[in-house]
């Protein structure tokens, strides 16, 4: 049975409407949602090769949950604020961040990845659930402001269940913060379950933070566009927060240190594999003649591309110094820390003594 969601695009790429949810989308847009989702999946596809090749520590894939982050990320402002995760590489990119960011953080030769400030894109955030109530702390902080704005953060249905997202839920409810909060349910919180976390659906969990929440066909990039911007247009309203549960799937491992054979079903995954969110969109413009195979070929070579770029950059990448992860621990000087990198330049240094 097929849990009630929005949903405006089919698996077998047919437009439907909603009443709450209607959506106008030209040709040239739905292209460029597509052409944005392949070369999510090609950047998330480099990232695992390269890790198995040695080149990353780690690599969090987001394949099948290109249509939940892309659909989302494009109905953000360039002044609202985005919360990431730490596989939200399309909402990375659908923010005009390069990748290589990404991969560098995963290599590790970057503290954090990048300027926060430049695209209104704060830094991903391997701590389960914190991320959420930054950001409402931050959209709290906004609206004191005086902002015209709005934040929305990102976590996955494991999140759901740390303290700090219903924390998270209560200071928006109570002090009205323009926030969204978007939860990918992509069914396993690694070896878990979504019905071993939650009686309810998780969208649900709303209700008894007093604010509304909904559930969307997360593998339909217009459906998860169409209420994202709805809920982003109400935050800036000052009417509060709202939960979208993107009832999507996982098709890859939890991490590149996991292995879902061992706790996944395999026709559960050929099951979520039918509702493939780029294959959905590609029978809607083959349908509707929005788009040639001249017009898939050259987004297939884009993702090649970009690909190739991130090969050769991750290969290239020079090792830093070890002492300069000292200078970027906080903002400004610090008198223990700086303690701490003269032991440790003292400690490198009677290697070199010990040589000689």
């Amino acid at each position: 049975m097929q849990p009630e969601y929005v949903q405006l695009l089919t698996p077998e790429g047919e437009r439907v409407q909603h009443p709450d949810h209607a959506i106008e989308v030209t040709p040239a847009q739905l292209r460029a949602l597509y052409r944005s989702m392949v070369l999510a999946r090609r950047a998330d596809a480099e990232g695992v090769t390269l890790q198995r090749q040695g080149e990353l520590g780690l690599w969090p894939s987001l394949l099948g949950q290109e249509a939940a982050q892309i659909g989302s990320a494009s109905a953000v402002r360039d002044d609202d604020h985005v919360f990431p995760s730490y596989r939200d590489h399309g909402v990375v990119l659908a923010r005009g961040l390069d990748p290589l960011h990404i991969f560098r953080m995963f290599r590790g030769v970057s503290h954090g990845g990048w300027d926060p400030a430049e695209h209104n894109i704060h830094l991903y955030t391997l701590v389960i659930g914190s991320q959420v109530l930054h950001a409402t702390g931050y959209a709290m902080a906004t609206e004191s402001d005086g902002a015209e704005s709005a934040v929305i953060a990102y976590f996955g249905d494991g999140a759901t269940s740390q303290g700090d997202v219903s924390e998270a839920f209560n200071f928006a409810a109570v002090y009205n913060a323009p926030v969204v909060f978007f939860c990918q349910n992509n069914q396993w919180a690694i070896s878990e379950p979504t019905q071993r976390q939650s009686r309810v659906p998780l969208h649900r969990r709303a209700d008894g933070f007093g604010f509304p929440g909904i559930r969307v066909d997360g593998n339909d990039v217009l459906a998860c566009l169409a209420v994202t911007r709805a809920a982003l247009d109400r935050a800036r309203s000052g009417q509060g927060p709202t939960l979208i549960e993107a009832y999507t799937y996982r098709m890859g491992a939890h991490t590149t240190s996991d292995d879902p054979s061992r706790y996944r079903d395999p026709e559960e995954l050929r099951d979520w594999a039918a509702k493939d969110p780029i294959s959905r969109l590609r029978k809607h413009l083959e349908r509707e003649r929005f788009a040639d195979d001249g017009f898939f070929a050259e987004a297939d070579e884009d993702g090649e591309r970009l690909a190739l770029r991130l090969r050769n950059s991750v290969r290239s990448m020079p090792s830093p110094d070890l002492s300069e992860f000292f200078d970027v621990t906080y903002a400004g000087a610090h008198p223990l820390v700086a303690e701490e990198r003269d032991g440790f330049l003292d400690y490198q240094a009677s290697f070199a003594e010990a040589e000689h």
